[in-house]
């Protein structure tokens, strides 16, 4: 299940700076302005930050902005949560100590400690599942003793791979740039690959850029090295790939409830599943402090390899001697790869997380006999496979958002109601009457209908259609429901996303008609020929008209001698995960899978063309906002004012 985390920032003393009441309303506006234009770069932050109260008749906008010049000299460059935390101590800095460089330099020059032993576990982790790999061979084994790592990373492809390697065929590896000497264009490109694949596979990368890989920043890409490796740890910690995990759901509890929790708390039952059997009398709740002294890791290793156990372990008292003879047993099942002694011992959580993940896949003690899976929990799992790909999309695409609570299963995570508002706060910020909302942990079912009573006053606000529906419906669970205005909140936000850019030329609201016309008209420029009638037409199901729109928004980024005429299943299937990979490269965020373009899904249709408006038209506008005022843009604005729904309408 879901919990509250309040708001996170990567380096400690950057947290260290602002309460929770200040990083939340700092959050809010950041993403208010990334909603607004769909993302934040240098030249956004002067208005942003001179209408904040904290420097409201302090600064004004030039002000800000000759302060900020001095550290953020490239006002295109794209701002992550983080560098807008700093850019706020930067200015704050100004008003309260004057104008000297020491100041200057302790607010944007920052310190990150960088835990040695993850490190050296993550490098053994890539040299054991990339050994093989072609286009790698010449520079691993990586030294983990070294910074090889993050020079490594700087081209994307080794981050490319590793994502493959935790979710086979996310990544069409025909779209990654892999030769020898990438230019800057090459390198974004699969920088924004991984990033944006990343994102589709439920990592959490709000505070990471493509820059920041680039300039192969430490702590940001440990961290998002460790979430794609625990992804592929944790990949079997659910009832449809080990339905063998029923065993662990006792006499007071239902399926659902053990459908429901988050990979890591699975882990946990798991754990004290067998440490219960083995005699354990504790109660494991954490990978840190209730692991240190080795003791529930003796008796683990015990009740799951019976042949290798030993009782020596458990009557040694050093907590270093112990850790050290748990490990010797653990190697014999092949899992020391994560773990040192000392690891142990200080509690580690990442890394002992890992561990335990690897115990699981190697060992997980639960029946092989797959007649003692009840049918009844054959078939729960084996729900709607729409309905599944729909909930995944919806949930990696609410966790990208950077909302507080991170949503493991949408059917579970949104019956109070409280992720929903803070979705909701982020794709209309000031929509949410936070003084009505009640925090989690709810233990009162009114308070959660409260919360979601205002999720509904907020949806029909926004004009969704919510005919007959009220906030039980949301408490109770109700899939059908919850799918439909989740569907409706992400189509508002990309449209929004839209209308902003336009806005500068006080067009009328962008449609979805809009969108199709603009797409059609794109591709029609080109010379080509393949037209869509709606995104329901079955001829998208051969991936032609996406590749050549995306041909049309950036002639290099198809490579045609890789596309298929989309004749047989199997063309189209390559062709459609090379349309996902090529989206992606170009910058475009998106949550789809391959089967959504070989079914035509309509919604994924719409959002899939939509992404690609908004790359084109963000693209547009950053040329508009660099030509002189003797040059005429109408150029650069013309597919964005001759929008027009005349020559067809959407079926959406």
């Amino acid at each position: 299940m879901s919990s509250y985390v309040g708001v996170l920032v990567s380096d400690p003393w950057l947290q260290s700076q602002f309460t929770q009441v200040e990083l939340r309303t700092l959050k809010s506006k950041f993403y208010s302005t990334k909603t607004r234009y769909g993302r934040v770069t240098v030249k956004h932050l002067p208005p942003v930050l001179a209408k904040l109260k904290d420097f409201n008749g302090k600064f004004d906008e030039n002000e800000i902005k000759t302060i900020l010049d001095e550290s953020y000299p490239n006002r295109a460059k794209e701002v992550e949560f983080e560098t807008f935390l700093r850019a706020f101590l930067s200015v704050q800095s100004r008003g309260s100590k004057g104008t000297s460089s020491f100041l200057k330099t302790s607010t944007t020059t920052f310190h990150h400690a960088i835990n040695e032993s993850e490190k050296a576990s993550y490098v053994s982790h890539i040299n054991s599942y990339l050994k093989e790999e072609p286009i790698l061979k010449s520079y691993l084994p990586i030294n983990p003793t070294t910074n090889a790592l993050f020079d490594l990373v700087k081209d994307g492809v080794l981050l490319c791979k590793l994502i493959n390697i935790a979710v086979p065929g996310t990544i069409d590896e025909r779209a990654i740039n892999t030769k020898k000497e990438l230019n800057p264009w090459e390198r974004t490109e699969n920088l924004s690959l991984c990033l944006n694949s990343a994102k589709a596979i439920g990592c959490t990368v709000v505070n990471i850029g493509t820059q920041d890989i680039a300039e192969g920043t430490p702590h940001l890409v440990l961290g998002l090295i460790f979430q794609i490796i625990k992804i592929q740890l944790l990949a079997d910690l659910n009832l449809k790939k080990t339905p063998q995990l029923v065993e662990l759901v006792e006499e007071n509890q239902d399926v659902e409830e053990l459908m429901g929790l988050a990979p890591e708390k699975l882990l946990l039952k798991w754990m004290n599943f067998h440490l219960k059997k083995a005699g354990y009398e504790k109660q494991v709740t954490n990978f840190s402090s209730d692991v240190k002294d080795g003791e529930a890791y003796a008796y683990l290793l015990n009740a799951l390899a019976p042949e290798h156990s030993t009782h020596v372990t458990l009557e040694i008292k050093d907590p270093s001697e112990r850790a050290m003879k748990v490990l010797e047993q653990a190697e014999k099942l092949d899992c020391k790869r994560f773990l040192s002694p000392k690891d142990i011992v200080e509690g580690s959580a990442n890394l002992n997380l890992a561990f335990v993940a690897q115990l699981f896949h190697h060992r997980n003690g639960l029946s092989d006999e797959s007649s003692k899976v009840p049918v009844s929990v054959t078939e729960m799992v084996t729900e709607d496979e729409e309905t599944s790909r729909e909930e995944r999309c919806f949930r990696h695409w609410m966790n990208s958002l950077g909302a507080v609570t991170y949503v493991d299963n949408v059917f579970e995570d949104v019956r109070n109601g409280w992720v929903l508002l803070d979705v909701l706060d982020k794709v209309s910020p000031g929509s949410v009457n936070w003084k009505h909302a009640n925090k989690p942990p709810i233990k009162m079912p009114f308070k959660k209908v409260e919360n979601c009573n205002q999720v509904i006053k907020i949806g029909k606000e926004l004009h969704f259609s919510l005919v007959n529906v009220a906030g039980h419906d949301i408490v109770q669970g109700n899939k059908k429901l919850l799918l439909a205005f989740l569907w409706q909140l992400m189509r508002y936000t990309m449209l929004q996303i839209l209308n902003n850019l336009r806005s500068r030329w006080q067009g009328r609201d962008i449609t979805e008609a809009d969108i199709l016309n603009w797409a059609n008209r794109k591709v029609k420029k080109t010379g080509r020929a393949s037209q869509a009638v709606s995104f329901k037409d079955k001829s998208l199901s051969n991936g032609i008209f996406f590749l050549e729109l995306l041909s049309a928004v950036e002639p290099r980024v198809v490579n045609w001698s890789l596309v298929s005429k989309g004749e047989t299943e199997e063309q189209k299937n390559l062709n459609a995960t090379y349309i996902i990979s090529v989206a992606r490269k170009l910058g475009c965020s998106i949550f789809l899978l391959p089967e959504d373009i070989l079914e035509v899904n309509q919604k994924m249709m719409l959002i899939l063309a939509a992404s690609i408006m908004n790359w084109s038209l963000q693209q547009q506008s950053d040329t508009e906002s660099t030509v002189s005022d003797d040059t005429d843009v109408s150029s650069v604005t013309e597919e964005i004012s001759n929008l027009s729904t005349d020559d067809g309408s959407s079926d959406v």
